[in-house]
């Protein structure tokens, strides 16, 4: 009987993979990684078994923020390519039957954006609208990549609102001009045949200047419906970035809404309420609980939950859960299932799939990211070099963002340029990298090819029910199900214990250690070890 799909569930079929195209692979030789380069390597997301592309900023930018800031929405980064290398790529991947969505940055622009450059000449100025600015700064909001939010303009002897990098200048949304704008740029990407949007810090768009926080503001779900619910525009999928809590995520994605199609969720993998750079040890049974309450507050809500462990804004979480280095594939196993056989829509970051780590090093020069230098400015005159050297290897973004390790050629920089690459590649990418683990006896992309495989062929992964079965503390026990189909899945966390199987008349579909193939109901599990199972009536 063929499945009948809402037009939301049908998104529960794609699985994405992340690109951060500046360090994915260099087909130029430049030491940048571009959209050419892409297009190469699109022989291993099909192997992955990926169906669906979210390709990080490429638009031009003077690169205040690796792209974050654009100078013009509707033509490419130097580095990456044309416009018509944009166009091959997707055409490549629609071939291939491979969607594409980009990133939306609605939020701010380049300060080298036309806009900017005219609204910064005077008050008069056709343009000065486009942004926020004020006699004096309206509060006391900090940008997040460290100091005050307001900057100051000498020509308006004015200051002009910036969330982020002082060269990143909030857009005024009031002004339905910018509206008109951004709506125009979303259309000519359609039109181009995008297949979506994620949407950069999306919540901040509107602004309520007598809050706190810079989020969330009163006339947010007004905006956005006016970019997505219109002829045109409705079938695309669009995730939001959004720090929003339960009833802010029904507002923006609910049935009828005309809004998002879901938001990125992170409280599974934002722990600690410290900077992001306080080392701190990542609680596994809080990861699961977090999950769990997603799992049935999303189903309770027929609403779509995001399925990701990793991506280009925070350190991979294989490296902050601190497996031994001889557990390193168990590990990153053991989340790839606990995260991806749960009922939502998975994203896989680039690196993710076979197990990339963060990196260490001992110098500033090292990174890259803004954020990351502004946090050490501010703090090495308090800091000693060793303390903040640690915080910013454990914190910065740059560990996700380091060229992605090919091959284990050092000397041909790990497969990614043939030049010299833009940031340093990992310390770890020696031993840590795509051919090494694809010839290695335990591989992580090989179990994720099975671990997306299963996917494709499940119903009940796909859309059957969740069901928490987890009766000891350092595990994971679930059940996903449909009339048809059940599959349970165990997991065990970092030490060895034993877990009460919840069938034993199923048959072993996935596991993580040999040994298991062999004594499938074994109720003694190892370190990391995972184990899935199928029954079918």
């Amino acid at each position: 009987m063929k499945e009948q799909k809402t037009n939301k569930e049908r998104f529960l079929d794609w699985t994405f993979y992340q690109i951060y195209p500046r360090s994915f692979y260099d087909a130029n030789g430049d030491g940048i990684g571009d959209l050419r380069g892409v297009e190469k390597k699109l022989d291993h997301l099909q192997a992955l078994g990926v169906n669906a592309v979210w390709l990080s900023p490429c638009y031009k930018s003077p690169n205040c923020d690796n792209g974050y800031d654009v100078s013009d929405y509707r033509d490419i980064m130097d580095e990456f390519g044309t416009l018509d290398d944009w166009t091959r790529l997707k055409n490549a991947l629609h071939e291939r039957g491979i969607k594409l969505i980009m990133d939306f940055v609605a939020n701010h622009t380049s300060s080298e954006h036309f806009w900017f450059q005219e609204a910064k000449k005077s008050r008069d100025n056709p343009y000065h609208d486009y942004y926020i600015w004020a006699e004096k700064p309206l509060n006391n909001w900090r940008s997040t990549f460290g100091g005050s939010a307001w900057e100051y303009n000498e020509a308006t002897n004015e200051y002009y609102l910036h969330s982020f990098a002082v060269g990143q200048p909030d857009l005024n949304w009031e002004n339905p001009k910018v509206r008109k704008e951004m709506q125009e740029i979303v259309d000519f990407w359609v039109e181009l045949g995008v297949d979506g949007f994620r949407c950069d810090v999306l919540d901040h768009i509107s602004k309520d200047f007598q809050a706190d926080k810079r989020y969330d503001g009163p006339r947010l779900h007004e905006y956005i419906r006016e970019l997505f619910d219109r002829d045109g525009v409705r079938h695309i999928f669009v995730i939001g970035e959004c720090q929003s809590d339960e009833s802010g995520v029904c507002e923006l994605c609910g049935k009828d809404r005309g809004e998002l199609t879901t938001i990125f969720q992170f409280e599974h993998v934002r722990q600690s309420a410290q900077s992001k750079f306080i080392p701190f040890r990542f609680d596994l049974n809080r990861f699961r609980d977090v999950l769990v309450k997603w799992q049935a507050f999303t189903a309770k809500n027929e609403l779509l939950y995001t399925l990701f462990t990793d991506n280009h804004d925070q350190p991979f979480l294989l490296s902050l859960i601190q497996p031994p280095k001889a557990l390193r594939y168990e590990a990153a196993t053991m989340l790839g299932a606990a995260v991806y056989l749960l009922k939502g829509i998975p994203f896989i970051y680039q690196g993710q799939e076979f197990g990339a780590v963060n990196s260490y090093f001992d110098d500033i020069d090292d990174f890259n990211d803004i954020e990351t230098h502004n946090y050490y400015r501010a703090r090495k005159a308090t800091t000693d070099k060793k303390t903040l050297m640690e915080e910013i290897n454990f914190g910065s973004r740059d560990n996700s963002r380091r060229p992605m390790a090919w091959t284990a050629n050092k000397a041909e920089n790990f497969g990614f340029t043939t030049g010299k690459p833009w940031l340093a590649p990992p310390t770890q990418a020696k031993n840590v990298n795509l051919e090494t683990d694809r010839r290695a006896e335990r591989s992580v992309f090989r179990f994720y090819q099975d671990l997306l495989r299963l996917r494709k062929e499940s119903v009940a992964i796909r859309r059957g029910a969740f069901c928490d079965l987890t009766e000891i503390q350092n595990s994971f026990v679930f059940s996903r199900a449909t009339d048809n189909e059940r599959i349970f899945v165990v997991c065990n966390f970092e030490k060895a214990q034993n877990i009460s199987l919840p069938v034993k008349n199923a048959r072993l579909i996935l596991c993580n250690y040999a040994a298991r193939k062999n004594d499938p109901f074994n109720e003694a599990f190892a370190p990391y070890e995972i184990a899935v199972y199928q029954n079918r009536p």
